[in-house]
């Protein structure tokens, strides 16, 4: 059995307040992809692993690279205009049957053992979706000034990774893209599919907002001493 994984890194880094792509922010003295790409190298699966950038972001990327010695194996494949897009280029550059994760490039603490999880879940059931449960009460708009509780129980917060038998997500993605499309599960389940839920990780974070940097920090910090950044 094959194993694959997506990373879709189309972030601009807007939210973030900065001029840089987030998925390039030093976290822990080293770009947050790096982080993210060494995640997904650890796992005993002998992953391949796929990064999906923006063609314009793939010379500063290849700098990078050679600024931080960083030397995992990994295919650049170009972004779409869209996320779906994104995620259809990268299996296109797959030609293999196997499984494959889509994670998102700025969820750099995601673990082992989830990506382990998720891909055993996938390989047994053909999806498997990370999710945790919220922890703050929820209300659903009804209308302009309506609005009610929905029951916590009945909610899942999606993350990703987002894995799934390839020929199920090929199958998928022969879909026309649409705007209610908000991350695989979501292409997949349209198609057809079941979608099985694994338990997901209040750590694996997706680096959005200036605050979830600060976090990400401090939680690097107790599995690793700050390394000195090198001169670029």
């Amino acid at each position: 059995m094959k194993y694959y994984a997506i990373l879709v890194a189309g972030g601009s880094g807007s939210r973030m307040n900065n001029a840089i792509a987030k998925q390039f922010l030093l976290l822990n003295g080293k770009p947050i992809l790096m982080h993210t790409i060494e995640a997904f190298h650890k796992s005993v699966l002998n992953v391949e692993i796929l990064v999906v950038l923006n063609i314009q972001q793939h010379d500063y990327w290849k700098s990078l690279c050679t600024s931080y010695q960083f030397h995992i194996p990994h295919q650049i494949i170009e972004g779409g205009s869209q996320r779906f897009h994104s995620v259809k280029n990268g299996l296109s550059a797959i030609h293999d049957e196997g499984i494959v994760a889509v994670h998102d490039a700025v969820r750099p603490l995601v673990s082992a053992e989830l990506i382990l999880n998720s891909f055993e879940t996938a390989r047994k059931y053909g999806t498997a979706v990370a999710g945790i449960p919220p922890i703050d009460s929820i209300r659903v708009i009804k209308e302009a000034d309506r609005n009610e509780a929905l029951p916590r129980e009945q909610v899942m917060l999606i993350q990703t990774p987002q894995t799934f038998k390839l020929d199920i997500l090929r199958k998928a993605y022969e879909q026309p893209y649409s705007e209610n499309f908000t991350d695989d599960a979501s292409v997949v389940e349209k198609a057809g599919f079941n979608i099985t839920l694994v338990t997901g990780e209040r750590s694996n974070l997706k680096i959005t907002w200036p605050e979830d940097f600060e976090i990400a920090k401090m939680l690097l910090k107790k599995e690793a001493p700050e390394i000195q950044e090198p001169e670029l």
